[in-house]
């Protein structure tokens, strides 16, 4: 099926034949998409579920229109299983996943696709949109036997300690609860200071879940003395029932205020509270309401409620204590990374990137600092590691060097590497390192000259203006912390007008899967195509296309560039 025509806004309509290949009365949302991921044509089930009108939906790529992470932001297309089974040409089914609306909220849902043709590529397929399991068919939260409630207590355990993002585990134990247990859930949490926060509010609506992000933002101070169900169970008390009569009288409390608002605007005749504890603290509180199902909370439901928080509890403790050695961490690795000088005529562009699975810093990094007026200092190194203690060690070693190197302004790179090296033996609490030392300086001829000492790193790459490369190999010295007292060599090069220069770390380059042989031919190419791109755009780049895939290992790269001829 192809998309044919465009109306006055640029958009694509659908050809002859597609409103024909949607299935009619069908009491669920049905996208016809064409091959390459277009809407060709929705029900008004879709267009109720999704927010957005037939003109909004017909004509867009699905994809970008409407499919989400669980942040809200637009999900790579690589990740796309909806996608990829879509260029397959097979069945697919996945969710519950993200799905934007046309008024900014969010909807999770579960998809299945069937292609309209068995030839991938071509005929487009059909999309169905549906709710997560666990409604009657009315709608409403459907009763629990005693072994449906140890399943729910298995898979709250199960999915919630599978993340380590609390954004993530707060949308879990809203999907968990709702609709099985209630038609709303609102999460409150507690913040480090005590200030409280209405973090997640969602409401199943017309068969699918929706964030009600009007609904959500700070909230009043928890009062010491007050006996509003809410306000006792941020405190730590037991959980207890509340109702739209329990908020009626004068409100002792601005958050009885905020309470009394929610009540009214969701319509909820009935809620269950109960306070979210990690193993220390009270972490928040779990708000489960009822609006459209008529039978209300009862005590004999508080327990269940009580079993799913004290586990929701120890996962979003688990969450808070990894984002915070991540803050932590990224702290660190904020203030060890330099702000790189400014060189006349000379471009300099750095980057940063932390291994996938550590703390978000490691043993790599870069340095580039003045030494004299008219020189300047080049450092990339790597401490063995990527965790804090490589990331401390690398702090040791980048601060002697500085030091090494100040005092010495006018000694050659490898003598100040050597009293390095001299130092990292007696002081540095580091097994083993690699290090480029260089200095950028210009002489009489207006070139530029770049003058190095290499202790076991991968070799510096030099790219001309026109593409073509060459890895200065040159200078190569035995790697820090061996003990051995070798003499190290040092190499100079002139650098011609429009040369770039790229100093990089093995993450770069070296994988499990793949030598560093592979790796250094992988950035000749690279480079050399990118030759004539802006430095920014250069590193970018070469990060994104060179670095191998499925790489545990961080990377730094320092490039600089040096004036061109025009």
């Amino acid at each position: 099926m192809d998309v044919t025509g465009s109306g006055a806004s640029g958009r694509s309509r659908p050809g002859p034949g597609t409103a024909s290949a949607l299935p009619a009365d069908v009491a669920a949302a049905v996208l016809v998409v064409d091959a390459d991921g277009r809407i060709a044509e929705a029900n008004g089930v879709a267009e109720q579920v999704l927010g957005h009108s037939h003109e909004d939906l017909v004509g867009h790529d699905s994809h970008d229109l409407l499919h989400r992470d669980s942040h809200g932001e637009a999900m790579p297309r690589t990740r796309c299983r909806l996608r990829q089974a879509l260029l397959a040409g097979r069945t697919g089914h996945g969710g519950p996943e993200w799905f934007s609306r046309g008024d900014g909220t969010s909807v999770r849902l579960c998809w299945f696709l069937v292609p309209r043709s068995p030839v991938p590529g071509e005929g487009g397929a059909l999309v169905l949109l549906y709710g997560p399991d666990g409604a009657a068919a009315d709608g409403a939260p459907a009763p629990l036997s005693e072994l449906d409630r140890l399943a729910l207590l298995a898979e709250t355990t199960t999915r919630m300690t599978s993340t380590l993002d609390t954004d993530e585990a707060l949308h879990r134990l809203a999907a968990l609860t709702v609709p099985r247990l209630a038609d709303w859930a609102v999460i409150d949490l507690l913040t480090e200071r005590d200030e409280v926060r209405r973090a997640l509010v969602m409401e199943y609506k017309d068969g699918v879940l929706v964030e009600r992000e009007d609904l959500q933002g700070p909230m009043p101070p928890v009062p010491q003395e007050s006996p509003m169900p809410l306000s006792r169970a941020l405190r730590g008390a037991a959980s207890s029932l509340a109702g739209p009569a329990t908020y009626q009288g004068p409100p002792d409390s601005g958050i009885a205020v905020e309470q009394r608002r929610l009540f009214a605007v969701t319509d909820m005749h009935s809620a269950a509270i109960a306070p979210i504890r990690g193993l220390r603290d009270v972490l928040g509180a779990l708000t489960l309401g009822r609006a459209k199902h008529a039978a209300a909370f009862t005590a004999a439901d508080l327990p269940l409620l009580e079993d799913i928080t004290r586990r929701a509890g120890l996962a979003l403790d688990n969450a808070r204590l990894y984002q915070r050695q991540r803050k932590v961490a990224e702290t660190m690795q904020r203030h060890l990374l330099p702000q790189l000088p400014t060189v006349p005529g000379v471009d300099m562009r750095a980057r940063y990137v932390p291994a996938p699975h550590a703390s978000s810093v490691g043993g790599d990094w870069y340095d580039a600092f003045a030494l004299t007026a008219g020189t300047h200092a080049l450092v990339i190194g790597d401490v063995v590691g990527h965790d804090l203690d490589a990331a401390a060690g690398m702090a040791q070693v980048r601060n002697m060097l500085r030091a090494f190197a100040w005092s010495r302004p006018d000694a050659a790179a490898s003598a100040v590497v050597s009293q390095l090296d001299e130092a990292v033996k007696h002081i540095a609490e580091v097994p083993m390192a690699t290090m480029i030392l260089a200095t950028l300086d210009r002489g009489d001829d207006g070139l530029w000259r770049l003058r190095w000492t290499n202790a076991g790193h991968p070799p510096p790459l030099l790219v001309s203006h026109d593409g073509r490369t060459r890895y200065l190999t040159d200078a190569h010295g035995i790697l820090l912390g061996t003990g051995l007292g070798k003499p190290r060599p040092d190499a100079v090069t002139v650098l011609q007008p429009g040369t770039t220069v790229l100093l990089y770390t093995d993450g770069l380059v070296e994988s499990p899967r793949h030598s560093i042989d592979e790796g250094l031919d992988r950035l000749r190419r690279h480079a050399a195509a990118l030759a004539h791109r802006p430095l920014d755009s250069f590193c970018d780049v070469l990060l994104e296309q060179v670095r191998p895939g499925g790489s545990d290992d961080d990377v730094a790269m320092l490039a600089l560039r040096t004036p061109g001829t025009d």
